[in-house]
Parts: structure tokens; C-alpha cells; sequence
């Protein structure tokens, strides 16, 4: 009765820490999305900022007025908030003087390291027209650089914390789908807004006109089943943005602009990620291989403690 009454006892241990797993990997599931902010999180939920009615060039962070309005990143509504809510209609002539003085003229991207761990680096140089800017009434500008990562592709908020704390970028955000533990199959997509500090008169004086670089650790999330056991994932070019604070009589005044390329192709063409994945004909026999050792695993343990449980019974019997 006794032994019994051991094997009860460790029987439901067991169950209780499967319980403990399954409800944590349910809380983890249904988690909703929320926009991370490096060093802060903050849900989708009652925005403070969209009660205000402030204009999405006024955010410090320019992407987070789209996140306030949509659940996920789709291209389609992504540029038709670019197109109709990002730009107000304000500092036309500003920004068309702005499009003059500063064209891009070349982009380059590559992926460095190898594994499921690389970074993204850009490169972008502008042209820089001199004589025209110094007659801009700018006071400071910032470059945003917008990277919106595709399915399966991620980016850590707390390995940028380190970068902001070294002086590598001015400000930067994720914004979308933060969950890192989540596969491809289960997650959505997310983005990364980058500020970096320029300053157009210093770089006027340059012979090569204006360039930026930045170099972004992203991360591969467990990949889907394919066929030929690699999946490929291109990333696509970000969206640039010029914002700057203009010298107005009264006060400051914040315009946006968007850089365009202008027809400048990528000088390496599109960045592809092979990634290493599961082939799809193997997946039945992993499947039943996995099971038949989780079943045995805990046909052991049960074992086990059985016969723990009799040899102290039998040992107590003894020494009665």
C-alpha cells in the first residue's frame, strides 16, 4: 500500500510539471503584439499620443503612429500611411528645395557572419549640393532609416540597448512582432527604426557628398519545412527619411522627407538569407521517433520511481 501510495505521489509530480509547460507555453502563444521600444515595451492599447491627435512627424518615433492603427506590418497599409498620414502637407517648399540639395547616388547591402546570427550592413551616399544649402534654414536634421524585416527574421531590442548605450545609433525601436521564442510559422513580422544624427553643413564640405552606414545584428527564427532543407529569405530596401528642424521666426519648425532613390538599384543586388531547415519527407519519421522516445522517457522515470519506491519499502520491511 505503501509503494503504491509513492508511485501516486510521483505520477503526479510528473503531471504537475507538464501542467506547469503547457500553461506556460499557452501564456507565451497568446501573448498579443506589442511595439517594443528599446529598453521599454508598450501595448497596442490606449495611446496617449493618438488621443492628442499628434501628427506622426512629431513621434519620436515616426513608425509608431502605424502600430497604433494596425495590428501587423502589410506592406500595402504601410505605404498608404507613408503616403497619406506620415506627410501633413506642411514645408512643401522646404522639402522640395531639400530634394534638390541632397540625391542618393549609391546603395549597397550585404549580410556578414555566417549561421542563424548576421548582421545587416547598408550603405548609402548622397550627393551633396553645396551652394544650395546654405541657403536651407536648417538647424539640425537626423537621418531615419525604416527596416522592415520579412517573415521569419528578427531583430533583439535588448542587443540594441547595447548599441545605444555604446553611441552607435541615436535612438532605434522594434516595432511589430517581438515574441523571440516564436517559429516562422507562428509569428509576424516587425520593423526597425533607426535615428542617426547628420549634420548636412559639415558634410557639404566633403568631396564624396554624404554617407551613412549602419550595421544591424538580426537574428532567424526556426524555419518552416521545406523540400531541398533550406529556405531563403530576401530582405528588401528600407525606406529612408530626413527629418529636420527648421529655423522659423517664431519657433522651430519639424519637417519629414522622404529620400528616394531615384532609380538607384542596389550595387550588389537583393540580399538573400539561405537558411538551413527541416526536409518535409523526413518529417513523419522525426514525428514518430520523437514520440516513441517521449513515451520511453516517461516509461522510465515511472519505472524508476517505482522501484526506488519498493527497494525503500522492502529495506523498511527488513529492518521491522
Amino acid at each position: 500500500m505503501e509503494s503504491w501510495q509513492h508511485v501516486q505521489v510521483h505520477i503526479c509530480r510528473i503531471l504537475g510539471i507538464q501542467l506547469i509547460f503547457l500553461v506556460g507555453f499557452g501564456f507565451c502563444m497568446s501573448s498579443s503584439f506589442v511595439s517594443c521600444e528599446v529598453g521599454r515595451c508598450t501595448s497596442n492599447v490606449g495611446s496617449t499620443n493618438q488621443s492628442l491627435n499628434i501628427p506622426p512627424y512629431f513621434e519620436k518615433y515616426i513608425t509608431k503612429s502605424y502600430f497604433d492603427k494596425y495590428d501587423s506590418l502589410l506592406d500595402s497599409d504601410f505605404l498608404d500611411f507613408i503616403s497619406h498620414e506620415l506627410f501633413p502637407g506642411s514645408c512643401e517648399l522646404l522639402l522640395d528645395n531639400l530634394n534638390l540639395v541632397l540625391r542618393l547616388s549609391v546603395q549597397q547591402r550585404s549580410l556578414i557572419g555566417d549561421g542563424s546570427h548576421r548582421h545587416l550592413s547598408s550603405s548609402f551616399r548622397f550627393n551633396i549640393q553645396s551652394e544650395l544649402i546654405a541657403e536651407l534654414p536648417i538647424h539640425f536634421c537626423e537621418a531615419i532609416i525604416i527596416e522592415k524585416l520579412p517573415y521569419g527574421i528578427f531583430a533583439d531590442p535588448f542587443e540594441l540597448q547595447h548599441l545605444l548605450q555604446r553611441g552607435v545609433f541615436m535612438d532605434a525601436a522594434v516595432f511589430g512582432d517581438t515574441n523571440l521564442e516564436l517559429p516562422s510559422v507562428h509569428s509576424n513580422r516587425s520593423l526597425v527604426e533607426v535615428h542617426m544624427d547628420v549634420d548636412l553643413n559639415t558634410f557639404s564640405r566633403h568631396k564624396d557628398g554624404l554617407e551613412i552606414n549602419i550595421d544591424l545584428p538580426l537574428h532567424i527564427r526556426y524555419p518552416p519545412l521545406e523540400e531541398s532543407g533550406y529556405s531563403s529569405i530576401e530582405l528588401g530596401a528600407p525606406d529612408l527619411f530626413m527629418r529636420c528642424s527648421i529655423e522659423a521666426k517664431s519657433h522651430n519648425q519639424s519637417c519629414l522627407l522622404m529620400l528616394k532613390d531615384n532609380g538607384v538599384a542596389l550595387g550588389n543586388g537583393p540580399v538573400v538569407w539561405r537558411v538551413p531547415s527541416g526536409i518535409k519527407a523526413h518529417a513523419r519519421a522525426v514525428s514518430i521517433v520523437t514520440f516513441i522516445s517521449a513515451i520511453l522517457s516517461t516509461l522510465s522515470i515511472v519505472l524508476t520511481s517505482v522501484y526506488y519506491s519498493s527497494t525503500k519499502l522492502c529495506k523498511n520491511l527488513k529492518q521491522s
